[in-house]
């Protein structure tokens, strides 16, 4: 399997971000903030709740939490966190950059971290990956697995990360296949984008209409949608962010 974010890395990261522990005990209090889709999204929420609670098994540190439901709620929650006391505080998601920005100004002395984006500032540990040189490996396994030389692609928000994984797979499959087609489409423009996996199911079997034969979703909670949709039409699919293999048995080629 190919996988950018097992649950040992995402606990690893978890472990940089939030500090080694086993030491130190409860004298300290981390936070996460998870981002739309919530920490049960089977894919980029979850993987890091998995992290956490590894992180909190092994070391003894419990952390508190809180799930964005609207964008609203991003900058209150981080800077609740930093009020109460938290160190570290983690925020889940690039759409979290400017209310970790914004706090880690006002509170210093507070360590922050975020995932998938970058934030300048001294206080803040930027963790990003290279998500399109794993959508590239995926993207090979999807052209030699398809018998139909057509491939889709479904991403999420419609932002350059996302276009990242699109551009990878896209790559991958035209070396596997020079003569593939990558069939892409984006869900939506805004963060609801990352929550609809009815629109998800829509987009696969407009995918599937069209020749496709292996889908990869790059979706958060929207790729449940798209992995169901495929094993119920009879194609493979590629998940994210998690280990989804196990959501469709036998239907699911890998996991990036």
């Amino acid at each position: 399997q190919t996988c950018a974010l097992p649950i040992c890395r995402i606990a690893a990261v978890i472990t940089v971000a939030l500090g080694t522990t086993a030491a130190l005990a409860q004298d300290y209090t981390p936070a996460v903030v998870f981002d739309m889709g919530g920490k049960f999204d089977k894919s980029f929420n979850e993987g890091v709740y998995n992290g956490v609670e590894k992180f909190k098994t092994e070391s003894g540190v419990k952390y508190r939490e809180f799930e964005v439901t609207n964008a609203t709620q991003r900058e209150q929650a981080v800077r609740k966190m930093a009020q109460r006391g938290a160190n570290p505080v983690l925020g889940i998601g690039f759409a979290q950059g400017p209310a970790v920005d914004k706090v880690a100004k006002e509170f210093p002395d507070t360590k922050f971290a975020i995932i998938d984006m970058v934030v300048d500032q001294p206080n803040v540990q930027s963790i990003v990956f290279k998500e399109h040189e794993g959508s590239f490996l995926v993207g090979v396994l999807a052209a030699m697995k398809s018998s139909s030389g057509k491939v889709g692609f479904i991403g999420g928000m419609d932002i350059p990360l996302i276009r990242k994984f699109a551009c990878g797979f896209a790559q991958g499959a035209k070396y596997a296949n020079p003569n593939a087609t990558v069939v892409q489409n984006m869900t939506g423009t805004t963060p609801a984008a990352w929550n609809d996996p009815v629109k998800g199911s829509e987009l696969t079997k407009a995918q599937i209409s069209q020749g496709a034969d292996v889908v990869y979703a790059a979706a958060g909670g929207t790729g449940v949608g798209v992995l169901q949709t495929a094993a119920d039409e009879g194609i493979l699919s590629i998940g994210v962010d998690s280990n989804q293999n196990h959501l469709h048995p036998g239907k699911v080629l890998t996991s990036m």
